[in-house]
């Protein structure tokens, strides 16, 4: 038995592509495959990345995407327009953030994002694809195999897995990131961007920080072990002490 999960991806199609084509290279291209989110912002293609999905589950290929906090935010956008996501300390509106990635998002949907609030607003309802709108406002929170629990941000120590909240799923930080107890399943997420992906012993980071230029990871975990896939084959991931990122 074996999973792969990829890290966020944040608009990077190009390397969404090549890390599939890592896992391919060492699972076969019926690999089951998890994302852990954020599949939007920042990176010049989101579009690109949400057909690219839609369209490999579409075909029946064993893939499964989680929902990270910067899939709501389009949704969002479009079906309420004045929503300020609560997880936000800043209280910004998404298309005010500065560092949240909008106008990349927008811009890779043919939106000019020079227009006033209003306009810029109608031109998206007319330019984003119904079918996207409803993609990314459905995607599961979480991801439960066998091998691990996949989710974006992590999950809240000690809390049963039902009695999870959405805030947390999608934006947990505090709590979690240096918390050394025993989850049960291995916590594969995303969301707090590293250098790498890197094992921690009771939760697996497969963030590489491919929104600020660095290598999208894709990792394979098996029974007892952890591998992060590279162009020249597998690197064994040792788990290290817990950090507080």
């Amino acid at each position: 038995m074996r999973l792969y999960v990829i890290g966020d991806v944040h608009g990077h199609l190009d390397q969404l592509k090549a890390a599939h084509e890592r896992i391919f290279r060492d699972g076969g291209r019926n690999a089951v495959i998890a994302h852990v989110g954020d599949l939007i912002d920042r990176g010049p293609d989101s579009r690109g990345v949400v057909e690219y999905l839609m369209t490999g589950q579409a075909q029946g290929r064993p893939w499964t995407v989680t929902r990270g906090n910067h899939d709501r935010f389009l949704p969002q956008y479009l079906l309420q327009p004045d929503w300020v996501d609560p997880g936000l300390s800043s209280k910004l509106h998404w298309t005010l953030h500065s560092g949240l990635g909008a106008p990349e998002t927008l811009r890779s949907y043919g939106v000019d994002t020079a227009l006033g609030p209003e306009r810029m607003l109608a031109e998206a309802k007319r330019a984003v694809p119904a079918d996207h709108v409803s993609y990314l406002a459905s995607l599961p929170l979480y991801f439960l195999h066998p091998l691990a629990l996949v989710v974006h941000a992590g999950i809240r120590p000690g809390v049963d897995l039902q009695d999870q909240v959405e805030e947390d799923l999608v934006w947990i930080r505090q709590g979690f990131l240096n918390s050394p107890v025993d989850h049960g399943p291995l916590v594969v997420h995303g969301h707090t961007a590293i250098q790498t992906a890197t094992h921690y012993g009771n939760r697996l980071n497969v963030d590489g920080g491919a929104a600020y230029g660095r290598p999208l990871c894709a990792v394979a975990i098996e029974k007892g072990a952890v591998h992060l896939l590279t162009d020249e084959g597998r690197v064994h991931l040792q788990p290290e002490n817990l950090p507080c990122e």
